[in-house]
């Protein structure tokens, strides 16, 4: 037997479960399916910026993120020696909540999770994968254990090995950026008495990034050299080296995760086929430079989830499905380049680095402009006194 729902979610990741609430305050009917049967535990996000608070906000979360995260000074370029080039301020509340929130991604996730379970218009199914989709009137579903759902509209939140974006055809467009690289976290009652922000090491040898995420909570990321791999550095005393600038001698840790990333810089060439939409990181990647790839999937989330429930209670005509992509593809992907522009001011030497660190010198000094370049509001609040080479 086939069911049918009006909307399936496929992904209850941060994108998934913050669209399938905003369709559900409006009165929509949607199954969440999701190949976990409980949150995903590693830590993975660890920012958000006030725009995309205040669509925590909106999904009525916002009470309880301010519980589990911790705004941020901003971000900060150092060269190797730690010594200061550049720095987006971006504390304060000029938007209403704080512009740079550090927190822990299973936290939110647990936070959204609970939330969400809340409305009768959700039904989430956790611990079942989507093996096969065929788009259509209705779109049909298929469950590895052989059932069968049919769907009015599928949302495709599910992450960069989509099997959504397979389905529909759609190809990820390369923007020619692909690092690998470790990524530690640490827990510490120590107190580290460093700059409040994020911190990006510029350096031709080792790029490296440092974060306080949490209390308790720090974060660091380190550009990977040929030949390495997590496997060298999964115990302390081999991390120690690489942490000995940020952490006082004799300070306790305990090592919570050290894993490999590869970060790729990564646009789908198309985000919706019928009534079927990618969203998330199944329809774009950022580097993580400057933490805009989670937000990006709500942001998408945001866009779409309104028209949809427009279109689907009769409010509003099925062309406003069309503006979908072409208000949030030009978004996300100068999101990208922005970010590209920070891991090539991290990692590139030569003319290559000196004309990404001028670009990011430019933003610094003329936000206005760079937000209009962007469309969006500016990276970099003022201009700090230091010149960057």
């Amino acid at each position: 037997m086939t069911t049918h729902v009006p909307v399936a979610v496929i992904g209850a990741g941060p994108t998934g479960m913050t669209a399938a609430t905003l369709l559900a305050q409006h009165g929509v009917e949607t199954l969440v399916l999701d190949r976990w049967p409980e949150v995903y535990p590693q830590p993975r996000a660890v920012h958000l910026d006030a725009e995309v608070y205040r669509i925590l906000e909106r999904v009525g979360v916002a009470n309880g993120f301010a519980a589990i995260s911790r705004p941020a000074l901003g971000l900060q370029l150092v060269d190797e020696h730690h010594r200061v080039l550049a720095r987006f301020r971006r504390a304060g509340r000029r938007h209403g909540f704080p512009r740079a929130n550090m927190f822990d991604q299973p936290e939110l996730e647990r936070l959204l999770r609970d939330n969400m379970t809340r409305n009768p218009n959700i039904r989430l199914r956790g611990g079942v994968e989507v093996v096969d989709l065929t788009p259509g009137t209705p779109a049909r579903l298929t469950l590895a254990d052989g059932e069968r759902i049919a769907c009015d509209y599928v949302l495709g939140c599910d992450g960069a090995n989509s099997m959504v974006r397979n389905r529909i055809g759609a190809v990820m467009q390369d923007l020619k950026f692909e690092q690998r690289w470790l990524v530690v976290d640490i827990a510490s009652t120590a107190d580290l008495q460093q700059w409040d922000g994020v911190h990006q090491v510029c350096s031709t040898r080792r790029a490296a990034t440092y974060m306080r995420i949490g209390e308790t909570r720090y974060r660091w990321e380190f550009q990977l050299l040929a030949g390495e791999s997590a496997a060298d550095y999964g115990n302390l005393d081999g991390l120690r080296p690489f942490i000995a600038p940020w952490v006082p001698e004799g300070a306790e840790l305990e090592l919570v995760r050290v894993t490999e990333y590869t970060f790729r810089a990564q646009l789908a060439d198309r985000w919706r086929r019928d009534n079927v939409f990618l969203l998330g990181d199944a329809a774009h990647l950022t580097p993580p430079f400057i933490g805009q790839g989670m937000g990006a999937g709500l942001r998408d989330a945001m866009n779409l989830a309104g028209k949809l429930a427009g279109v689907i209670n009769g409010e509003r005509d099925a062309g406003a499905l069309n503006s979908y992509e072409r208000e949030r593809k030009p978004h996300a992907r100068a999101m990208i380049l922005l970010a590209l522009t920070v891991g090539r001011a991290m990692t590139a030497g030569g003319r290559t680095g000196d004309l990404a660190r001028r670009a990011l010198a430019t933003a610094l000094t003329f936000p206005r402009a760079a937000a209009c370049r962007l469309r969006g509001e500016p990276v970099v609040a003022q201009p700090v006194a230091r010149r960057i080479p």
